[in-house]
């Protein structure tokens, strides 16, 4: 039996890979990391780090396509409720190498999701299980921890936290741009990474010509309406706020926070049917 550990860059992945290397050993475990090509410089770091730390080597796969590539090649721009950039970049990808080099029956998956996220790890198992794959979740084995103590955790080992948890953000994975991630992260990511939000910035308005429809990441539901909110509005907006208070984290912690990274979370089915419900709409 061949246990898969998905490796994201984030804290808890790597919790997770830790307990599956300790209670099945390096040469039963594997350790499987998809890029995005967006990712932050340090979480490579943390990456290496990793491999220092548990004496095991990741496997790296990339399918070769940045989310926003995905986007053009489809036709459609991926929003909090259809992630088609990590359908095809993770989960799809994930399923061909699977297939190519495994029985269902001599692999176990496993996630770093944690105890309380009971409804991700119920999506997981049934998206997982109708393929033939059985899944594990090492998180919810002994001991449980809470989400607040794997930084602490993680430094315990000597092993230094990605940046991105250091600035605010829930995840370390997509450079802070994750498509899910909604207006609070992005308003985040505005104030840490201001170049960085103007390259995906670019990237949005140059899909939304192409497409010739008023598209965009992000929603805006004031006053009950649902409408596009585009990423150079949201930073018309953020700037506005500036000129006004004379800094925006009074309004950072208005927001909702935003949730962790869910890139495998979601099954291929379920993404393919609500693509093809929010075609009208994109």
């Amino acid at each position: 039996m061949m246990h898969i550990v998905l490796i994201s860059g984030g804290l808890a992945s790597f919790e997770a890979a830790k307990r599956v290397i300790e209670k099945y050993g390096r040469e039963e475990t594997e350790l499987w990391f998809f890029d995005t090509l967006i990712e932050d410089d340090d979480l490579y770091r943390f990456l290496r780090d990793c491999e220092e730390f548990l004496s095991k080597r990741i496997t790296w796969f990339v399918e070769g396509r940045t989310p926003w590539e995905v986007f053009r090649d489809k036709r459609f721009i991926g929003n909090s409720r259809v992630d088609v950039c990590s359908r095809l970049i993770k989960r799809e990808f994930l399923e061909r190498l699977l297939s190519s080099k495994f029985d269902p029956n001599s692999i176990i998956l496993y996630f770093g999701l944690e105890w309380s996220e009971g409804h991700r790890i119920s999506r997981v198992q049934e998206a997982w299980k109708t393929r033939g794959y059985d899944v594990e979740f090492p998180l919810s084995w002994d001991p449980i921890l809470m989400p607040s103590e794997f930084q602490d955790l993680i430094s315990s080992y000597g092993i230094q936290i990605p940046r991105l948890y250091s600035l605010g953000f829930p995840h370390n994975n997509c450079g802070g741009a994750c498509i899910k991630a909604g207006i609070k992260q992005w308003t985040l990511l505005w104030k840490t990474f201001p170049q960085r939000y103007l390259w995906h910035e670019v990237n949005e308005q140059e899909i939304r010509r192409l497409l010739g429809k008023n598209v965009s990441i992000l929603r805006n539901r004031r006053n009950g309406n649902t409408k596009p909110m585009t990423l150079r509005y949201l930073r018309w907006r953020l700037k506005e706020r500036l000129k006004e208070d004379g800094s925006i984290d009074d309004y950072l912690r208005s927001l909702p926070d935003s949730w962790p990274c869910s890139c495998f979370v979601g099954s291929v089915n379920e993404s393919l049917r609500l693509e093809d419900v929010n075609h009208g709409e994109n």
